[in-house]
């Protein structure tokens, strides 16, 4: 008899059963591609955000000091170039994206053929390109070209793969602007007798102080500096979580966290929890983030997180304010089947599952529509926006279905009001 009663209002009130479900289409779809959006961005906003460089800077402990006390560039305090593939091999190794070692010195500046007998200038070796294969079989590419993709360049970039590109060298827009220096020139560069002949392949621009840099591959950097197997410091880009407290209380001293936030904090990739565990590998390192990026990447995301949720809160009032309007409406036109009910001897709560009954079942029909829509539409922004798959979260749909059913609670509220405040003699009288 129950059965037949829900069948028999869902078939006469047809019409108004379908918007109430095409409501319940457009809130599902569009919160299920918010909240996968959400929980599946993360990585894919860090990725994008990397087109701004590194976020985690390596030094010696000695030079790191030195740096923060007097802001020196170039100190005689060095890290061993031995040591920068153990980054791959810390907890968060496969968070961390792109690095490169930096070797800084001072050489002179010397152009063939031109007045410029010698001028002292700043060289940076490093990997320009690296192809490198770690103990564990993984084959790695990383190197400067792929922290620095913002720089606009004139020529060409160095290929550090490349035996012939030792010849080479880059130079910063600044400095080939001061001695007048063009792609393909000749220059000559020498330190404590050590002279090389290169050729200019490229001119970056950065818009910072690299404009004033000579940059070489590291192993040329080494040869003129004298420093074979030593570097300056490492830039390294990698996926962080936004600090929150306990990364912030770890950032200032890990050894006043409990062992259990000890154990929270080391096995999630805040950007404090990665710098420590860098320093386990490095030797003599101090790793320091980066902040104007760390904390760009951190608020980006937030924000991006916050605007997720607001949307998918909005699209759920919007859809609960709706179906309460046509419930409302579609009780009212009922009112003399209900009061029947009523005078009949139905409770109130006998008839209320009723009607709630109806709209459950037309808010599943709905919410599965939605559910799988709202999946495409995740696909379509993921497409769109970050050119990647949106992995769907086993989550949202628990979450989904929460809200759906607050949705559909919320926006019978009236109608039950007006339910209960129902008199048979009054609606069978037709007042």
């Amino acid at each position: 008899m129950f059965s037949r009663m829900i069948l028999k209002t869902l078939i006469k009130q047809k019409s108004k059963m379908l918007m109430i479900a095409f409501t319940i289409i457009l809130g599902v779809s569009l919160s299920t591609a918010m909240l996968n959006v959400m929980l599946g961005v993360g990585d894919k906003v860090n990725r994008e955000l990397k087109i701004y460089g590194a976020n985690i800077n390596v030094k010696h402990k000695d030079a790191a000091i030195i740096s923060e006390l007097y802001g020196l560039g170039v100190n005689d305090k060095f890290l061993y170039e031995d040591d920068i593939l153990k980054l791959k091999t810390i907890f968060w190794g496969f968070n961390i994206l792109d690095f490169a070692p930096i070797l800084e010195g001072r050489v002179i500046l010397s152009i063939p053929g031109t007045n410029n007998t010698g001028s002292e200038v700043f060289i940076n070796g490093t990997w320009i390109t690296k192809h490198a294969v770690l103990s564990t079989g993984e084959d790695l590419n990383t190197g400067l070209k792929n922290l620095r993709t913002w720089w606009d360049i004139q020529g060409e970039w160095l290929d550090g793969n490349d035996e012939n590109d030792k010849n080479f060298v880059m130079a910063g827009k600044s400095l080939a602007e001061k001695f007048n220096i063009h792609v393909g020139d000749a220059i000559r560069l020498s330190k404590n007798g050590v002279i090389k002949n290169f050729v200019i392949k490229g001119i970056f621009n950065d818009g910072g102080n690299a404009d004033e840099i000579i940059l070489t591959d590291l192993t040329v950097a080494q040869e003129l500096l004298n420093l074979s197997g030593k570097i300056s410091s490492i830039e390294i880009s990698a996926l962080t979580t936004p600090d929150n407290d306990l990364a912030r209380k770890a950032a200032q001293n890990p050894s006043s966290l409990s062992p259990d936030e000890y154990e929270t904090w080391y096995c999630t990739a805040y950007v404090s929890a990665i710098c420590h565990q860098i320093q386990e590998v490095i030797r003599d390192g101090v790793a320091r983030a980066v902040r104007q990026v760390a904390e760009s990447e951190g608020t980006i995301l937030n924000k991006t997180t916050l605007l997720m949720i607001l949307i998918t809160i909005l699209s759920s009032i919007g859809s609960a304010l709706a179906i309460s309007n046509l419930i409302t409406a579609s009780v009212i036109e009922r009112s003399q089947e209900l009061g029947l009910l009523k005078a009949l001897g139905a409770f109130n709560y006998q008839i209320i599952f009723l009607v709630l009954s109806e709209i459950i079942l037309t808010g599943l029909f709905g919410g599965v529509i939605g559910y799988f829509l709202g999946i495409g539409f995740a696909q379509i922004i993921g497409q769109t926006i970050f050119s990647a798959y949106i992995e769907i979260s086993h989550i949202v749909i628990l979450i989904t279905g929460a809200i759906l059913f607050l949705v559909i609670i919320t926006g019978s509220i009236p109608a039950i009001r007006y339910l209960m405040a129902l008199k048979p003699t009054e609606v069978l009288h037709g007042k």
